[in-house]
């Protein structure tokens, strides 16, 4: 009779793992379903960026071999006039496209979070514009944006505007003309982030409410607005890389123009390094708006972590 027949038959308990063998399996299995996600993070993600900040500090072309510099990109960044007036618009549009943005989302989420027939037709098509291919929605905000005879400028036309904007062939409105774009495009998809907040929001909080004499207003304010304050904060924390990063819409839409009105950091980086091949001064102002973008995000965890406190 083999060990495994007398075990069965004798009813005798099989001896139990240790401790130090059960951490051991657990921490295997959390890996197993980590690593493969890390090893894709680390190839295309956390080497380059790594080996985007050694190369600030070098001088390389891509033909020869790279030449280490020191501050020497750092020093001609802050000679750059490009650089102030790129760092200039990129803030001016990350200021104009997060609260717009922002607000946006949550007006649509709480107009539709509505208990109505054929309200998921209204919520499909508020989402529609952000899965559009982001070529056609700039050709065709430049088209509802032409001066010449556009229908935006038609409407102020008719309604009593002598001098529309310019917009896009504006210095002054072109930045704005992006913002707007931006905004229609990302909507959707944060208001469908604000709806699965806005419906994880416990009735009986607003019945409360209502019960102390709570109007709509003090209701939303007292209510809705702190319930959906981790959601805000993660639509933040988005909306800020998006507006640091943003390229394609401005590519497409002005290409940095009229001028320098709407060059942004991101398109400094692409035209110093793969139009000109100057790769470290490219890499030396990317790990600055790296710096940025990490300060900022930085300051809204400390902010959130307060508020919660």
């Amino acid at each position: 009779m083999t060990t495994l027949t007398a075990r069965r038959q004798t009813g005798a308990n099989w001896p139990k793992p240790s401790p130090n063998r059960l951490r051991r399996r657990t921490a295997l299995i959390g890996w197993s379903f980590i690593l493969p996600n890390f090893l894709g993070f680390a190839l295309f993600t956390l080497i380059p960026v790594i080996a985007a900040m050694a190369l600030s500090f070098m001088q390389w072309d891509s033909y020869s071999a790279p030449k280490f510099v020191g501050l020497k990109n750092f020093r001609a960044m802050i000679a750059d006039e490009n650089f102030w007036v790129a760092l200039r618009n990129t803030a001016l549009y990350a200021l104009g496209h997060i609260p717009l943005t922002l607000v946006v989302s949550l007006a649509l989420a709480m107009l539709l979070n509505q208990k109505l027939k054929g309200i998921g037709f209204f919520r499909v098509a508020m989402f529609f514009p952000y899965i559009t291919s982001l070529v056609a929605v700039a050709i065709v905000w430049n088209m509802l944006f032409n001066p010449a005879g556009g229908p935006i400028d038609q409407f102020l036309r008719f309604i009593g505007v002598a001098n529309p904007p310019g917009w896009t062939n504006s210095t002054e409105w072109a930045l704005p003309a992006v913002i707007i774009t931006s905004v229609w495009r990302d909507m959707g998809y944060y208001m469908v982030l604000y709806l699965a907040g806005l419906q994880a929001i416990p009735t009986e909080l607003y019945e409360a409410a209502e019960v102390d004499g709570a109007n709509a207003w003090q209701r939303f304010w007292n209510v809705t607005i702190p319930s959906l304050r981790p959601t805000t904060f993660f639509v933040m924390v988005m909306l800020t890389v998006a507006s640091f990063k943003i390229f394609d819409l401005i590519i497409v839409m002005t290409n940095g123009g009229p001028g320098r009105a709407t060059m942004v950091l991101s398109q400094l980086i692409y035209q110093n390094g793969i139009l000109q091949g100057e790769f470290g001064y490219s890499s030396a102002i990317s790990f600055v708006l790296f710096l940025i973008v990490l300060s900022v995000t930085v300051i809204q965890f400390k902010i959130q972590q307060r508020q919660e406190r």
